[in-house]
């Protein structure tokens, strides 16, 4: 008997279907997903630098260009995030880091920096589109100091000039320049702010007077003492 051309007798699936092809196609997709996975985390890992730490250094105090190369050869990246001005440091200082120097950071984290601008910051005191005129001209004294002290000034000095509208503002001159509408002044600049004392309308009035009494059109009061006089003489 020729068992080798019998059809029961042949194997059924190959070497992967035996008696059970849906357990194994379910087990190989569930290899594959398992594989991926894998393939996903170490990628991941790698990518990411999972598990990696290092110490944030110190920058603070040093200029940008030592700052930036102490960062990255720590494997940090930078990014400035905004430029202040003091007068008491030197321009382009680190003032301030963030993280802060021994804080524990993944590698290629980045470190943000405050520098020390080399320039002062510069600011529009009136923006009222009429160039050529004097900035804050007529603006009530209060209301001009409430403003220029907002906009960071320090060194604000108030003169009282002569005129006929009291606290009102004349000019605002920065460094010994008048400052016009839509003119940009440094914040260090200081600052004086001319205002109307009302003295201008005493003065008219004295002035006035002085002119009624030289005229000698006008007819001045009597001296009661010389009445008193000439009411004797007349008795007599």
């Amino acid at each position: 008997m020729n068992t080798h051309n019998d059809p029961d007798n042949a194997p059924k699936g190959g070497l992967f279907g035996g008696r059970h092809p849906i357990l194994v196609n379910a087990f190989l997709i569930a290899a594959l997903a398992a594989l991926g996975l894998l393939i996903v985390y170490f990628s991941m890992a790698i990518f990411t630098k999972h598990g990696q730490t290092g110490m944030v250094p110190n920058v603070e105090n040093m200029n940008y260009a030592s700052a930036t190369e102490k960062l990255h050869d720590a494997g940090f990246r930078v990014e400035i995030r905004d430029s202040l001005y003091r007068d008491d440091l030197r321009p382009g200082i680190v003032i301030e880091q963030f993280p802060k120097s021994g804080e524990i950071a993944k590698p290629g984290r980045k470190v943000f920096l405050y520098i020390n601008a080399v320039h002062p910051k510069q600011v529009m005191i009136d923006e009222e589109d009429r160039p050529g005129l004097n900035a804050m001209r007529g603006m009530p004294y209060r209301s001009a100091l409430a403003h220029l002290q907002e906009l960071g000034f320090k060194n604000i000095k108030m003169v009282y000039v002569l005129g006929d509208n009291r606290d009102m503002v004349v000019r605002v001159m920065a460094d010994g320049r008048p400052v016009r509408k839509r003119q940009l002044v440094p914040v260090t600049a200081h600052i004086v702010v001319e205002v109307y004392n009302d003295r201008l309308n005493l003065l008219y009035d004295s002035l006035y007077n002085l002119e009624m009494l030289r005229d000698p059109r006008v007819v001045k009061p009597a001296n009661p003492e010389n009445e008193t006089r000439n009411t004797e003489d007349e008795q007599e």
